[in-house]
């Protein structure tokens, strides 16, 4: 296989939210991160992937994107944005933007102008469907995060379709302004110096909704290629797409490079093993021995055609030591064998946030304490299907997306240092024992351990 810069490379992931605050308005900033980035240099990263930061209503903490062209006026502005690029840059560090292109959020000006006049240009940029004659949903069809994929639209009296919240419509990508638009967008990115790009639930793209395809449809690939081509194609940059349905045979069609597509994928069976039947609400104990078959099956079929992306969490799942190793008596030590195997496996291993302390999962009281709007929706919906609060809370600890996003533990001080004001978030309340200033004093730490992996990788890739 021919040589990449990202094949040694090793990513830290960043949820900009929760990351670091410096105008101590509650929710972490760009300009937090660059404060950072001493620190991320330290520890020997050498990509930075940001969740998304661009303007957005956040009814998805920023997935719902309305105009990607634009910063959230919450993590600061273009120009922090542009000194987060050259100061990463001196560094050695490169910057992954996270870009959703399945959907946008209901605010964005191309949906809205869609929303006024059937005959608008934008119309046909979403999906739209008549009713049933009766006005029922055009079918069945539901959405990931509860409910029906489909929403009422009373102004032009048609359905359109949406696979996450009713705010997030998606985009239709069997219209080729679509795909112009996009790589416009793109190609600006990729000219303002950024490093590539983390492509959300790509895998959906090549939906054929009226036979009921949403994920690895047959049109999929040939859209990537096409998006290769006008983009990022021969411009050596690093791109992963998240993939929930990839097995390693359609990783392959994604990542082997004289397919033109994409640098790796994040696949996620090694989570699934945790949930019964495919559904995350109902987590079952980790099978240690389908845990190794899954890995070990990912490293032989990708050996030699492909590249693997290795991780343990991110932004949307569990804290690792809490899912896969032990967050009490046993946390150090579990957190160190979680990180000796993941950074040892051929592949591109990826730190989320965090991570490198061995942060856990949290236990908030109430749900109305959580902010996630798949944890509050399942939620509700499960316990009106009968399921009891308490077993529903369970899960919830297991699983909510919450767990990740709690505000990075920095110092044993108010708000883990993460804020001077009201974070967003609650911070988990082991921070006094688990922070960055406490783990950078022990040479003994997770932290340091990380940070030695890291060096390991670099000197023998």
């Amino acid at each position: 296989m021919q040589y990449a810069w990202w094949h040694d490379a090793v990513v830290y992931q960043i949820y900009p939210r929760s990351f670091y605050d410096t105008n101590d308005d509650g929710i972490g900033d760009l300009n937090g991160i660059i404060e950072k980035l001493d620190y991320l240099h330290w520890l020997g990263v050498n990509v930075l992937w940001l969740s998304p930061v661009y303007q957005s209503p956040m009814d998805d903490n920023g997935y719902d994107i309305s105009d990607y062209c634009a910063i959230a006026p919450e993590f600061g502005t273009m120009e922090d944005m542009t000194r987060l690029i050259d100061k990463a840059g001196s560094l050695g560090i490169k910057i992954v933007m996270d870009l959703v292109v399945n959907h946008t959020s209901d605010e964005h000006p191309w949906f809205q102008a869609a929303l006024q006049d059937k005959n608008s240009p934008y119309r046909d940029f979403y999906i739209w469907r008549d009713a049933k004659p009766d006005g029922s949903a055009p079918d069945d069809q539901g959405s990931i995060f509860g409910g029906s994929a489909w929403q009422w639209e009373p102004n032009t009296e048609q359905y359109y379709f949406h696979l996450f919240s009713k705010r997030q419509p998606d985009l239709n990508w069997e219209n080729p302004a679509v795909h112009d638009a996009v790589y416009k967008m793109m190609n600006w990115w990729i000219d303002k110096g950024i490093g590539g790009f983390r492509l959300d639930v790509i895998d959906l793209i090549g939906k054929e909704i009226d036979k009921g395809i949403t994920g690895n449809g047959p049109r999929l690939h040939p859209l990537l290629q096409a998006m290769n081509q006008a983009t990022f194609g021969g411009k050596d940059l690093l791109t992963v797409g998240e993939t929930w349905g990839a097995t390693p045979e359609i990783a392959k069609l994604y990542s082997a490079p004289d397919r033109d597509e994409l640098s790796m994928v994040f696949q996620f069976e090694h989570i699934t093993v945790t949930w019964k039947d495919g559904d995350k609400w109902q987590p079952v104990p980790l099978d240690v021995a389908a845990l190794k078959q899954v890995l070990f099956k990912w490293q032989q079929e990708l050996a030699d055609t492909g590249w693997n992306s290795l991780f343990w969490n991110n932004h949307d799942l569990p804290r690792a030591v809490s899912k896969f190793g032990h967050d009490g008596e046993y946390r150090t030590r579990s957190a160190k064998m979680l990180a000796t195997t993941l950074h040892l496996m051929k592949g591109t291993p990826y730190i989320y946030q965090g991570e490198e302390i061995a942060m856990t999962n949290v236990a908030f009281p109430s749900i109305d304490d959580y902010q996630d709007i798949e944890t509050r929706n399942f939620y509700d919906l499960r316990v009106a299907e009968g399921v009891d609060p308490d077993t529903m809370m369970e899960a919830v600890y297991q699983n909510s997306r919450d767990n990740a996003r709690t505000p990075m533990q920095w110092e044993n001080a108010p708000q883990a240092g993460f804020t001077q004001g009201t974070p967003w978030l609650p911070v988990n309340p082991n921070y006094t024992t688990i922070n960055v200033a406490r783990a950078t004093e022990n040479s003994g730490s997770v932290l340091y351990h990380y940070r030695e992996l890291i060096k390991l990788r670099k000197q023998y890739q």
